[in-house]
């Protein structure tokens, strides 16, 4: 019997290792491959799964947001009545979406809700430089009884706004900007020649948002007989039925004063003389002065009691008022607001303090 060779036989071992070895290395690799594949086939089936769940989530947070905030108005708020004006006391609320908003206090100071009377006199760091003279600021839009005739830039424009629509609207005209920002120096001369007046710093005339207003043509006595009562004729009417929708508010009420059934609130107010005064106090502070029938002191002493208040119009949210405080410093942080559909944001200082935020949800 013949003996193999060993050398042949150590080839043919050698071929069939490594045709072993190959087809391992191939398995492998195949098996490598498939599972790759498997892997990023499970993997895009998992991402295309979380697509569709977090689609579902988007589309099911919109349905819940408009559902629980139709017209800016949250569900779980109480719920007005829909019909004309009213305001909601949101108290047991915080501001939604908040986030925190740095203001200046000077910036704060000028924004109307500015409270100066005889309890609360006007703070050391008013800036008279900060008024300006109707006439030239309204580019002679408004007349003024002399270009001297000041007050802050806000209270201005409001004004300009209002006398321009009563032109517009019903054809008034003729009105004249009497009388508006005293100077401490101009307040105290007029008490130390009347002690019935208010000592410097006391008045409301000092905080630069009120301006007197009469009536005035060289060429018609009938327009000039209600110069000093012109709540008796359509002028005057139409001031006190439309100024606040502007941020304009009448200032003094008293006894039968303006409108006959008008209450006194001179006791409040501190001062019971018929002026034919009105007050800058910004549009979303006058709605609501408007509909709650109170003067600026009953007010401030309303947001005082009910710091978060919303303001609706036909079941609409028009504004969003809030009260906090922010003591004296020359700036601060508040928390405002960042839920959609604010238009605009004013921050005022009432001097007590704290500062009222309005936050409009209407253009203006």
């Amino acid at each position: 019997m013949r003996k193999g060779n060993p050398f042949r036989v150590v080839v043919i071992c050698t071929i069939i290792l490594a045709v072993l070895a190959a087809g391992t290395m191939f398995a492998a690799r195949y098996i490598s491959d498939e599972r790759t594949a498997a892997l990023r086939t499970a993997q895009e089936e998992a991402n295309a799964r979380n697509q569709e769940r977090y689609d579902a989530y988007q589309q099911a947070k919109a349905e819940f947001d408009a559902n629980n905030n139709r017209d800016n108005v949250n569900d779980a708020w109480p719920t007005p009545s829909g019909s004309g004006w009213e305001v909601l006391d949101l108290s047991s609320y915080p501001l939604e979406e908040p986030r925190v908003e740095t203001v200046s206090r000077q910036e704060a100071l000028y924004n109307g809700m500015l409270l100066v009377n005889q309890w609360h006199i006007r703070p050391e760091d008013f800036d008279e430089t900060q008024m300006v003279s109707i006439s030239k600021t309204t580019n002679r839009t408004v007349s003024v009884s002399s270009n001297a005739v000041k007050m802050s830039t806000a209270g201005a424009a409001a004004l300009q706004r209002c006398l321009q629509d009563a032109k517009v609207q019903k054809g008034l005209d003729y009105y004249v900007a009497y009388e508006a920002y005293r100077t401490n120096e101009e307040q105290q001369s007029l008490y130390d020649a009347n002690k019935t007046n208010i000592p410097a710093g006391c008045s409301d005339y000092n905080a630069g948002q009120s301006v007197r207003i009469t009536l005035y043509h060289k060429d018609d006595k009938a327009i000039n007989d209600y110069s000093s009562t012109i709540f008796s004729c359509e002028h005057g009417q139409w001031l006190l039925e439309n100024s606040w929708r502007y941020g304009l508010v009448f200032r003094f009420p008293i006894a039968d004063y303006p409108v006959a059934g008008t209450d006194d609130k001179s006791f409040i107010t501190g001062v019971n003389a018929k002026m034919q005064t009105f007050r800058y106090v910004g549009t979303g502070n006058a709605a609501a002065m408007n509909t709650l029938g109170l003067c600026l002191e009953e007010y401030v002493q309303y947001l005082s009691e009910h710091p978060h208040i919303g303001v609706y119009s036909d079941g609409r949210l028009m504004y969003e008022i809030c009260r906090q405080y922010v003591g004296d410093g020359q700036s601060f942080n508040i928390s405002v607001t960042g839920k959609p559909g604010v238009q605009s944001s004013v921050h005022s200082l009432d001097n007590m303090g704290y500062v009222i935020s309005v936050f409009s949800f209407v253009a203006e």
